[in-house]
């Protein structure tokens, strides 16, 4: 299964090659330097997350896991938050500014529940902005601030998936999203050929649902309370709804 994940992290990768460049902002000796066990959280014996996370809390954007996200960095405290994240482990955190904040000032302006991403690829301009692609790796909680200004560095705890093993009804659940997927399909919506062949296979079921939920659902609440969703049954019924909302739409 991780190669599987692997597989599909790649080609998703792919498709921002012919628009970044690796981040010529790192030094290679960075990678080399020793790190202490105990600021870092192993989550499947192939990805360590750090134990605490640069914050970045954006209006409308919410992070799946496996999923890329794309952005433009200009903000002052952006930039030396990409800085801190380019200069030890080239991760943060993107999270969801709450609904009736018209922009942040404290951590009671966004959501806790987020997802830790690694910066895939960076170009840094002359005029001191960059764009980066940032791919997610794991659901986290943010559990306390180690700070807040410029930019929030927040520990984190580890959320897992409840129904790790797929049961009947988590493939049958997995099968009706695939379903509503192809007829998404059919109105020009769809995911890259490789990433979409893999998923046909059925292979990974949080996986589908975290990348159709990314690349289909648009009201951001919703993938908000699809990400904070542990049950990955619950999350593949939610997925559904919101599917069929879509269809319906699209089709009026």
């Amino acid at each position: 299964m991780r190669r599987y994940r692997r597989k599909v992290w790649g080609m998703l990768a792919s498709r921002r090659r012919a628009h970044f460049t690796s981040c010529n902002a790192v030094d290679p000796a960075i990678a080399l330097r020793p790190l202490r066990v105990k600021d870092y959280l192993v989550i499947d014996g192939s990805v360590t997350l750090p134990a605490q996370v640069p914050v970045m809390p954006l209006p409308g954007a919410v992070l799946f896991p496996h999923a890329l996200l794309p952005l433009y960095i200009f903000e002052t405290r952006y930039r030396e938050m990409l800085e801190h994240a380019l200069q030890r482990d080239r991760m943060f955190s993107v999270t969801l500014i709450k609904p009736s904040c018209p922009e942040w000032h404290a951590p009671e302006d966004f959501f806790h529940f987020a997802t830790v991403g690694l910066i895939r690829a960076c170009v840094g301009r002359g005029d001191g902005t960059s764009n980066l692609v940032l791919q997610g790796l794991h659901r986290v909680r943010f559990s306390s601030f180690r700070q807040e200004t410029p930019f929030p560095i927040a520990r984190i705890d580890i959320i897992e998936s409840r129904n790790d093993t797929a049961t009947v009804e988590t493939e049958a659940l997995g099968e009706k999203v695939l379903e509503l997927y192809r007829k998404l399909k059919r109105a020009e919506r769809r995911l890259p050929p490789k990433v979409d062949r893999y998923l046909a296979q059925l292979g990974d079921l949080e996986m589908l649902a975290d990348l159709v939920a990314s690349t289909f659902v648009d009201d951001p609440l919703r993938r908000q309370r699809m990400l904070e969703e542990s049950s990955l049954n619950q999350r593949l019924r939610l997925l559904i709804t919101y599917l069929q909302d879509e269809i319906g739409s699209a089709t009026i």
